[in-house]
């Protein structure tokens, strides 16, 4: 998966008042892979990246802005290779949608797909989710979707999960009152370890009650890896935590 595990709050000099919270960086949760980009990824880089991409030097960034109108805005954390990204970008043109991904190859097919699907309501970062986070300003994104990541199945490996206390605070800061944090995961191990963590979080509710999950919101599309599970018997759990307080 594309983001960076646990975050802590970081301190500053005595008297300042930083502008957003600063965060040190404890241990990742993901591991960039290997891969070579195909002619059409690479193409797509170098022709939409200067209409789509998004880089950490231009720093904060206003939603608004970066779109042009004010609408409801989606951020979605580790998109893989972009394919259920572009399919709800198109599917929902009255949404703007922020992605954000690590693996280039991902970045690259997530750009072809959207120059050949006609999309423009979309917009991408090729960097780690957590500094991206950093930008973004209070109360800006209606909501974040985390799909499917990395379950670190192993037990010496389950602090390496994404989804822990302290950065279900990150998002919640990011969100709008109100405000939607959607995960997905096919492995039930992690489904409980979201529960657990996301049930007892400051400032959210579980739209479906206290240890029970939602089922597939149609706006998320199956993908090629989910219906395989499906046929395989595999479950797959999607949960939806609303922000409750600013």
């Amino acid at each position: 998966m594309i983001v960076s595990d646990e975050l802590k709050p970081g301190s500053s000099p005595a008297g300042e008042t930083p502008e957003q919270p600063k965060y040190m960086r404890a241990i990742k949760s993901f591991v960039i892979r290997a891969g070579r980009l195909t002619k059409g990824q690479q193409g797509a880089l170098d022709h939409q990246w200067p209409v789509m991409g998004l880089e950490l030097a231009q720093g904060p960034i206003n939603p608004v802005q970066v779109f042009g109108r004010d609408s409801h805005v989606v951020l979605e954390i580790g998109y893989g290779m972009g394919q259920s990204l572009v399919a709800m970008a198109a599917a929902a043109p009255e949404k703007d949608f922020i992605g954000v991904e690590v693996h280039l190859p991902g970045v690259g097919s997530l750009l072809h797909l959207a120059e050949e699907a006609g999309v423009t309501n979309l917009r991408t970062y090729k960097e780690d989710a957590i500094e991206v986070l950093k930008l973004l300003p209070d109360n800006s994104i209606d909501t974040v979707q985390l799909f499917f990541p990395d379950p670190w199945h192993k037990k010496k490996h389950h602090k390496r999960r994404i989804v822990q206390p302290a950065f279900a605070q990150t998002i919640r800061r990011v969100l709008k009152p109100g405000g939607i944090f959607h995960l997905a995961t096919d492995w039930e191990q992690y489904k409980e370890h979201m529960l657990e963590v996301m049930d007892v979080a400051e400032g959210y509710e579980n739209i479906a009650g206290i240890g029970n999950c939602v089922p597939r919101p149609e706006h998320r599309p199956l993908t090629k890896f989910e219906n395989r599970g499906e046929r395989l018997g595999h479950g797959v759990w999607d949960l939806m935590y609303r922000k409750t307080v600013s």
